[in-house]
C-alpha cells in the first residue's frame, strides 16, 4: 500500500525521506504545503507504539511547531494497518522502571500533537487499536479507508487506555458509546466507527489525497452532543452505576479491577480533562502491577506462541469436508471465509444448503464487505457426489463418532485422494490408532480436532498417532494458522488434551448433583472461580449425548478411574433431552443460556476444588506422558478451548501460584473423602 514512495491513485506522488536515525520510525514528506508523517516500524510487518515511536513523533513535532505547515497527515507505511497498539513486551519494563514518568512523557507528546496550530488528519487503513487509536484521537480529524477498524482492547490485558483515550474518546463521541468500547474492548469497524463519530469520512485509497486537501478547506465541527451535555449536568453517576452492574455480569470486580477503575475515573473526573488525564496515568500505573494484568499479559504471549509455533508455509489451497453436520458445516464455512477453496460433501443434501447460509452468517459476523462475502460464498461449494475429494490438498472427515462409520468413509475415498493429500479426522474421542489402518496413507493421516463453534473457538488440536510423519503435522499446523486458528500439537491419547482434562470436571458435576447439590450451586461455584459457564450448563451446551459418549470412551481407555457416570445423565440421553440443541437438558434453554447466581453459604467446603483440581491433575498426566509439549501449551490450550479463567494465567500457572504441594495435599484429602479418582498424578513432582 505504501512504501518508500507514498502513492495515491491520482495526480499526487509523494517522496518520503528516510528515517533520521535507526530508532526513529517516522518518515516525512510534503505535498502542496501539507506534511505527511508516515509510521514505519523497522523490522516488523505491523506498527507498534513504544518509546521509539513516541520519541520520534516528538522530534517531528519540534519541526512542526517551529514552522507550522498547511496541515499534517499521519498514517502508516504498513499494509497490515495503522498501528496495533503498544508494545506489550515493554509493560514489564514500565512497571519496573517508572511507568508514571513514561506515561507522562507519552501524554505530553500527544498533547503537543493535539495542540499544533494547523489542522491534523489521521488516515487509517486496517486496525488502529490501543495506542494506535490514541494517536489517531490526538489528531483533529480521521479518514478511514474501507476495512479500517478502531478499538481500545486494553481491558483484555487487565488495563484501560493509558495514552489519553479515556478522556479524548468520550469528548469526541457519545460518552456512553465511548465507555462501552473501552469497557468491552470491542472493535468498531469502518461503518460503525463512522456512525459513532470516530471517523469523519470513509474514503477509498485512490481518493485519499483529494479527500485530505478538501478536508483542510473546512473546519471541523466539534460541538458537544446532546448526551454529552446531559451527562455534564447530572447524569454521570446513574450511568456509572448502570455500567458497573452490566460489567459485573461479564467481568466480576474481584477478578477484573480495570473496568471499575475506568468507571470510577469517568464518574469522578469526566467533566475535568486535566483531572481525568492524571487519574488515567495513576490507575494505569497501579493496574500494571496487579496479578490480573500480569496473568492476562501472559495469556497474550501464550496466544502468540501458539500462533507463531513451529510450522512452515500454508500450502493447503483446497479443502474437502466430509459431513455437513454441525461441526463439518462450521469447519467448511470458516475455511471458506478465511480464503480456502472448499467443497462440502454429505449423503443428505439438505444440510448442504444450510451450510451455505451459515457461511454467509459467519462472513457477516467477521465484518467482510459485500464483495468479500460474495467471494467467500463462491469458494464454498456444496458437493453431494464428493467430486472435490480428488482435487483437495486436505480432506477433513467430520462424520459421526463411530469407528466403523469413519472407517467406511476412509475406504470410500481411498481411491480418490490425490498423492500427497492429507486425510484428517475431526474426532473428539476416538483413538486414531483404531482408525488409521483404514486410511489411504497412514503417514498422511492425523487428527484435526476443532471445537464448537468453530467460528468462535480459537484452538485446534493437531493430533498425531505413532505413524504420522512430521511433515503432515507441520502442514496441518500451518493450515490452522492460515485460517486464523491456534494449533496445539498433541499425541493420540484418550480425549487428547482438552477433553481428557475437561471430562473429569463435567463428570464430577454430575456426581455432585447425585449427592443432592443443586445444579445452580455447582455452576455458581465454577463461575465464581472464573469459568465462563458452569459445568452443568457446559454439558448441556456441548450435548449430553456427546458428553456421555466421551465419558464412556475415556472410562474404558484410561488407567486412572473417573467419576461414576450419572444414571440421570443416561436417562436424559435416552429421553432425547440432550441439552441446548433440543431445548432441554439439565436446564431449560428456552430463555437463553443459563447463568445462575446461587448462594454458596450452604455449599460443601470442597465444592470448587472437587470441580477444578481433577482438571489440573489430568493436565499433569498429559504432561507426564508427553501428550503435549509443555506447560505453556497446556495453559494456552485450556484457556482458548475451555475458557479456563484467563486472569489466572492457565491451569499450570494457577497450580504454580497456588503451590503444587498445597494442591497435591488437597487431592490426597479429596481421595480419602471421595475415592481414588482424586489421587494425585505422580507427575506433580516435576512441576
Amino acid at each position: 500500500m505504501i512504501g518508500p514512495v507514498l502513492r495515491h491513485m491520482g495526480e499526487t506522488k509523494l517522496e518520503l525521506g528516510p528515517a533520521t536515525q535507526a530508532a526513529h520510525p517516522w518518515r516525512r514528506g510534503e505535498d502542496n504545503g501539507v506534511v505527511w508523517l508516515v509510521l514505519d516500524c523497522e523490522g516488523s510487518s505491523v506498527n507498534t507504539i513504544a518509546r521509539a515511536e513516541i520519541e520520534g513523533l516528538a522530534t517531528e513535532l519540534d519541526r512542526l511547531e517551529q514552522q507550522p505547515p498547511k496541515g499534517v497527515v499521519i498514517r502508516s507505511a504498513k499494509p497490515a494497518g495503522f498501528a496495533v497498539g503498544a508494545d506489550i513486551k515493554q509493560f514489564d519494563d514500565m512497571a519496573r522502571d517508572g511507568a508514571t514518568d513514561m506515561l507522562r512523557q507519552g501524554h505530553a507528546v500527544l498533547d503537543r500533537l493535539e495542540a499544533l496550530p494547523c489542522p491534523t488528519i489521521a488516515v487509517v487503513h486496517g486496525p488502529a487499536i490501543g495506542a494506535g487509536l490514541e494517536i489517531a484521537l490526538a489528531c483533529e480529524r480521521r479518514i478511514a479507508v474501507p476495512g479500517a477498524s478502531f478499538g481500545a482492547p486494553e481491558v483484555k490485558l487487565g488495563l484501560h487506555p493509558g495514552l489519553g483515550a479515556t478522556f479524548r474518546l468520550p469528548a469526541l463521541i457519545d460518552p456512553l458509546e465511548a465507555m462501552t468500547l473501552m469497557l468491552t474492548g470491542k472493535t468498531a469497524h469502518t461503518k460503525k466507527a463512522k456512525s459513532l463519530g470516530i471517523v469523519d469520512e470513509i474514503v477509498r485509497e485512490r481518493h485519499i489525497a483529494a479527500a485530505v486537501h478538501a478536508m483542510l478547506e473546512h473546519e471541523a465541527d466539534r460541538s458537544l452532543g446532546v448526551k454529552a451535555r446531559a451527562l455534564k449536568y447530572g447524569g454521570r453517576s446513574l450511568a456509572a452505576r448502570q455500567m458497573r452492574n452490566e460489567t459485573e455480569k461479564q467481568a466480576p470486580k474481584e477478578h477484573y479491577p480495570a473496568p471499575y477503575r475506568l468507571i470510577d475515573n469517568w464518574e469522578q473526573h469526566g467533566d475535568d480533562r486535566d483531572a481525568m488525564q492524571q487519574a488515567e496515568i495513576d490507575s494505569f500505573t497501579e493496574l500494571l502491577d496487579t496479578d490480573t494484568s500480569k496473568n492476562l499479559r501472559r495469556v497474550f504471549f501464550l496466544r502468540q506462541r501458539l500462533k507463531d509455533g513451529p510450522r512452515g508455509a500454508d500450502d493447503i489451497a483446497h479443502v474437502h469436508v466430509i459431513g455437513a453436520g454441525a461441526m463439518g458445516a462450521e469447519i467448511a464455512a470458516w475455511a471458506a471465509v478465511k480464503g480456502k477453496r472448499v467443497t462440502l460433501g454429505d449423503v443428505d443434501t439438505a444440510p448442504l444448503g444450510q451450510a451455505v447460509a451459515q457461511t454467509r452468517k459467519i462472513a457477516e459476523g467477521a465484518h467482510l464487505s459485500d464483495i468479500e462475502i460474495r467471494d467467500a460464498l463462491d469458494r464454498m461449494v456444496p458437493d453431494p457426489r464428493g467430486y472435490g475429494v480428488a482435487h483437495a490438498d486436505l480432506v477433513i472427515e467430520a462424520g459421526p463418532e463411530k469407528v466403523e462409520t469413519k472407517r467406511k468413509i476412509y475406504d470410500s475415498v481411498a481411491a480418490q485422494i490425490k498423492p500427497g493429500a492429507i486425510l484428517a479426522s475431526n474426532t473428539s474421542s476416538l483413538s486414531l490408532d483404531d482408525l488409521k489402518t483404514a486410511a489411504p496413507d497412514i503417514k498422511r493421516f492425523a487428527g484435526l480436532h476443532f471445537f464448537n463453534p468453530v467460528s468462535k473457538m480459537q484452538l485446534v488440536e493437531v493430533v498425531r498417532h505413532n505413524g504420522t510423519d512430521k511433515e503432515t503435522i507441520t502442514r496441518l499446523a500451518a493450515f490452522c494458522g492460515g485460517i486464523d486458528r491456534l494449533p496445539v500439537q498433541v499425541r493420540d491419547y484418550p480425549g487428547f488434551l482438552v477433553n481428557r482434562a475437561l471430562t473429569p470436571y463435567l463428570l464430577e458435576a454430575m456426581v455432585l448433583m447425585d449427592e443432592g447439590i443443586a445444579k445452580e450451586v455447582i455452576d455458581t461455584a465454577a463461575i465464581r472461580f472464573g469459568m465462563p459457564m458452569g459445568p452443568v450448563a457446559l454439558a448441556d451446551q456441548v450435548g449430553l449425548d456427546i458428553g456421555l459418549h466421551v465419558g464412556d470412551s475415556l472410562k474404558a481407555a484410561l488407567d486412572k478411574p473417573l467419576a461414576k457416570i450419572s444414571d440421570d445423565l443416561r436417562k436424559k440421553v435416552d429421553k432425547g433431552e440432550l441439552g441446548k440443541k433440543t431445548g432441554r437438558g439439565f436446564y431449560d434453554w428456552s430463555q437463553g443460556t443459563p447463568r445462575p447466581d446461587a448462594s454458596l453459604d450452604d455449599a460443601p467446603d470442597d465444592l470448587t476444588d472437587r470441580l477444578i483440581l481433577p482438571m489440573l491433575d489430568a493436565c499433569i498426566e498429559c504432561l507426564r506422558k508427553d501428550i503435549v509439549g509443555s506447560a505453556d501449551e497446556v495453559d494456552g490450550a485450556m484457556i482458548f478451548a475451555t475458557g479456563f479463567p484467563p486472569f489466572r494465567g492457565g491451569p499450570m500457572h494457577y497450580a504454580r501460584q497456588r503451590g503444587t504441594e498445597d494442591i497435591t495435599a488437597r487431592l490426597k484429602n479429596l481421595a480419602d473423602r471421595h475415592g481414588p479418582r482424586f489421587a494425585p498424578d505422580r507427575g506433580w513432582s516435576n512441576i
